[in-house]
Order: structure tokens, then sequence, then C-alpha cells
């Protein structure tokens, strides 16, 4: 039996190959096909992927989808209930809103704004946390020290009252509340990726660059960087679906998305009194909320399963 390793630091994996045969794991050579035989073990991960592709989907093409603009009122079918109960219509599958909108319209309306959310607080909490930790990892003690005791006081907070105090400064508005869940949420990208940094600076990779002549910025971005992005894109993943939930909180409490914006927390703040006469308007933006966070969680799980050496098994 040999072993092949599938890149350097990652546990030897066994290749014994049938005679006349193929590798009966073809996943294991490395590369995409190794991480995805590894994120597949994990269905809770894979139900999450598909779920989430799903979603992708449904904010691209919401307005082809929709059966109706989300904004429009159809004044004659106000709290319409569902198809299957009495007094329902296939014209609404899901119902009608307290103005007469057509539910299914609006969510499926509102996975665009709530991708979108995930997406921009992502891309501006990644991009800044990952460069202040960088600088973080190869700066003097000193600044190291003054960064980390700033991100422990953000941290110190709750993540949603200083979103909300955040929110509060700058004017409710969806925006604003992106804004502000980015600030919330970059100190996570700054330890991590400190740390990582931290962990592949004392590797032979790094000072043979280092004797090889490459300058800070390379060492930085080019040599150090591409090794700590694995926890990096776990870590995303996972800001995704914290980013969704905490703007629908935001939403919720009137401090995000404004009306008549079909954003699900929104949706939800503006059927909180007739929970008890229309149980449909309250359900179905929570039940969207749910699925998606929870796609999301439990795909970031099988990234981290699969791009994690530790927890793979040889």
């Amino acid at each position: 039996m040999t072993e092949i390793a599938s890149r350097s630091g990652d546990a030897p994996l066994p290749d014994p190959l049938p005679e006349g045969g193929i590798d009966p794991v073809l996943a294991r050579p490395g590369g995409l096909r190794e991480f995805w035989y590894y994120f597949r073990e994990n269905r809770g991960a894979v139900f999450g992927f598909y779920a989430f592709l799903v979603f992708a989907f449904v904010a691209a093409f919401a307005p082809l989808i929709a059966p109706y603009d989300p904004t429009e009122q159809f004044r004659d079918h106000i709290l319409q209930p569902p198809f299957w109960q009495d007094g329902g219509s296939w014209s609404f599958p899901l119902g009608t809103d307290p103005l007469g909108r057509d539910m299914l319209s609006r969510l499926l309306n509102g996975a665009r704004y709530s991708f979108f959310v995930g997406i921009v607080v992502v891309t501006i909490a990644a991009s800044g946390g990952i460069l202040v930790g960088l600088i973080a990892g190869f700066a003097p003690k000193w600044v190291d020290t003054i960064i980390m005791r700033i991100m422990d006081i953000i941290l110190a907070f709750p993540s949603l009252l200083l979103a909300l105090v955040l929110v509060a400064i700058l004017g409710p508005s969806l925006t604003n509340a992106m804004i502000a869940i980015a600030i919330v949420l970059q100190p996570h990208y700054v330890r991590l990726t400190r740390a990582s940094v931290l962990g592949e600076r004392s590797k032979d990779y790094v000072t043979s660059a280092r004797v090889a002549g490459a300058g800070l910025r390379r060492l930085m971005f080019v040599t150090v960087l591409p090794n700590c992005l694995a926890p990096i894109i776990v870590q995303a993943a996972l800001s995704f679906s914290t980013a969704i939930l905490d703007a629908a909180a935001l939403g919720f409490l009137g401090m995000g998305a404004q009306p008549p914006t079909p954003e699900w927390g929104t949706m939800l703040a503006e059927a909180r009194e007739f929970i008890l006469r229309a149980w449909w308007v309250v359900t179905f933006p929570g039940l969207a909320i749910l699925i998606t966070v929870l796609a999301i969680n439990l795909m970031g799980d099988g990234l981290r399963d699969a791009l994690d050496p530790k927890l793979k098994r040889s």
C-alpha cells in the first residue's frame, strides 16, 4: 500500500489501486475532488448546500418567478388565507398580507434583499478584518496589542445591541443596517486572521521566502494569506447566515429595511398585530429566515470538515 498526501501538511491518504481498476475513492487525489469527498460525508452540509443554491437561484430570478409585483395591492383579497384553507385561492398560493399583497411574491423578492445583505456584509467585514488581521500579525508587539484591545472592546458588547446603537446613530435604513452589521462582525475576522498568521509565520516556507528577499507586502498577501484562507472561508459562510439573521432582527425592530420593502424581518414587523387572525403572515417569513439560516449554517459545518485537515480521516 502506498500513501499519498493531497497537499503539504495534510494527513496521508491511502491509495490502494486494484489491478486494472481505478482508485475506488476518485475524490481523494486532491483539489476540488478531495474537498467534495469530505464535504459530502456530512449529509446535513450537502442539504444545506443545495438549499443555498435554491436560495441563490430565487434571489437572482425573483422578479421572473414571482407572480406579482411585491408592492402591488389587491384590496379585494386582504388577509386571504393560503390555497389549502377555506377561502384560499390558487391566485395567491400562500395568501395575502394586511394590505392585500401577495405573500409568495414578497417572500421571493425578500430573498433578494437577504442575499444582498449577506454578500455586502461578508465582503465588507472580511475585507477589512483580513487586512487588519494581517497587519496585527506582522506588526510590532505594541501595535498588535492596540489593535486586539480595540477588537476586544467591540466584542464585549452584544452584537445585536451594538448594531442597533450604530443604526440609531446612522439612521434607520437597510444600507446603514448592513454597515452596522459589518462593523460588528469584523472583529471575528481580525482575530481569526491574526491567529492564522501567527501560526504560519514560524513555518519554513515563510522563512525561505524572507531569506529569498520577499518584501513585507509579498509575505503578507502572497506567501502567508493564501494559507490562512480555509478558516476564513468557513467564517464567511457562518457570517453570511448571521448577517441575514441580524438584518431581519433590525428590520423587525424598525431599524433596518423600511416598508414597503419586502424584507423578511420587516414583513414580520408589519404582521405582528395579525398573528392571531392570520397565522400565515408571520409563519412564512419566519420559516424563510429559519430555513435559510439553518441551511447556511449546515453548509458552514461541512466546509469546516472539508477544509480542516485535523478533521479529515485517513
